[in-house]
């Protein structure tokens, strides 16, 4: 029995790790992120880490559920998607590190934390920049179309993080002297409604801005946009790879990596309180020139030579 014994003693711990989302299911590109980041800082989910995805897709009714399931299932740590998400575990528990990513742009507005040097409680993370970076997809939209003058901006309404990106996206385009056509939505009937004012009153653009609730719906926005020759920008590269014009976003591998050096800093004794909020450095734009060709919209060479992904 003793070499067995011996075994036992040197099993590696496995650490839980809850991940609470309202994308259902978490796309891919995430997802795969998420593995990559763990293991690049040693940790290998089924070896040393469990991971434990919970989400609620567009029924956010079920987030304080959900994030009270990942408590009682006694997470070291849990990861969320989402202000919603962010919210739902901070009011589940205060004694669970929380590492918070997608929290909106600003975790303070937000009222997730008190300050990004000094979070306070157990919450700390990595700060989308959603914020100060809809200036940058506005500047860029308006840089491919010159002549654009109103912007429509489809955003969920419930959701106080996209509330705050919208008001943020807003304030830019009227900065450059564009008006913007408010298209709030609750839930997924609330689209039709939206469609049917850029039909009475048309855009010259569509600027959506990313959630469970909009990307679920994300595929009726390319539709519309294509069938009334609309430009249209994003948050995520992989709207544009499904036919999106444009995108500028955080780098994602970026993201999650620091989201996981997060995480190890906590699992190795470290309070979520005295690690300060991160900001990603690195951003990523994507254009996609198909799309382009067929609004018959010529992107400059001051654009395509900026961005690190082109689709031809």
């Amino acid at each position: 029995m003793a070499p067995f014994a011996g075994l036992a003693q040197t099993a590696p711990k496995v650490y839980r790790i809850g991940v609470l989302s309202t994308d259902k299911p978490l796309p891919q590109s995430i997802s795969g992120a998420i593995v990559r980041a763990l293991a690049s800082h040693g940790y290998i989910p089924g070896r040393n880490v469990a991971l434990d995805f919970r989400a609620s897709g567009d029924q956010w009714e079920q987030l304080p559920q959900l994030a009270k399931d990942l408590v009682a299932s006694n997470a070291d740590v849990i990861l969320t998607f989402s202000c919603p998400a962010a919210v739902a575990a901070k009011n589940a528990t205060r004694t669970i590190p929380i590492v918070v990513t997608e929290s909106g742009g600003d975790p303070v507005a937000t009222g997730l934390v008190k300050s990004l040097s000094r979070p306070t409680s157990n919450i700390t993370g990595v700060s989308d920049m959603a914020i100060e970076l809809a200036p940058k997809r506005l500047e860029l939209l308006k840089e491919m179309v010159p002549t654009l003058r109103t912007v429509a901006m489809l955003w969920d309404v419930n959701d106080l993080g996209m509330t705050l990106r919208y008001q943020a996206a807003a304030d830019a385009a009227r900065t450059m002297g564009v008006r913007v056509q408010p298209l709030g939505v609750r839930e997924p009937d609330d689209f039709d409604e939206a469609f049917a004012s850029m039909v009475r009153d048309p855009p010259d653009a569509i600027l959506m801005v990313s959630d469970a609730l909009t990307r679920l719906n994300r595929r009726r926005v390319y539709e519309f946009a294509s069938e009334h020759r609309l430009p249209s920008t994003y948050e995520r590269p992989d709207y544009v790879h499904e036919g999106g014009l444009s995108a500028y976003s955080p780098d994602v591998d970026e993201i999650y990596d620091r989201a996981t050096y997060l995480i190890d800093r906590i699992l190795k004794g470290s309070k979520p309180a005295d690690l300060p909020f991160e900001q990603p450095t690195r951003f990523h734009l994507s254009i996609n020139l198909q799309t382009a060709k067929a609004l018959g919209i010529t992107v400059p060479d001051s654009v395509t030579t900026r961005a690190d992904d082109v689709i031809e």
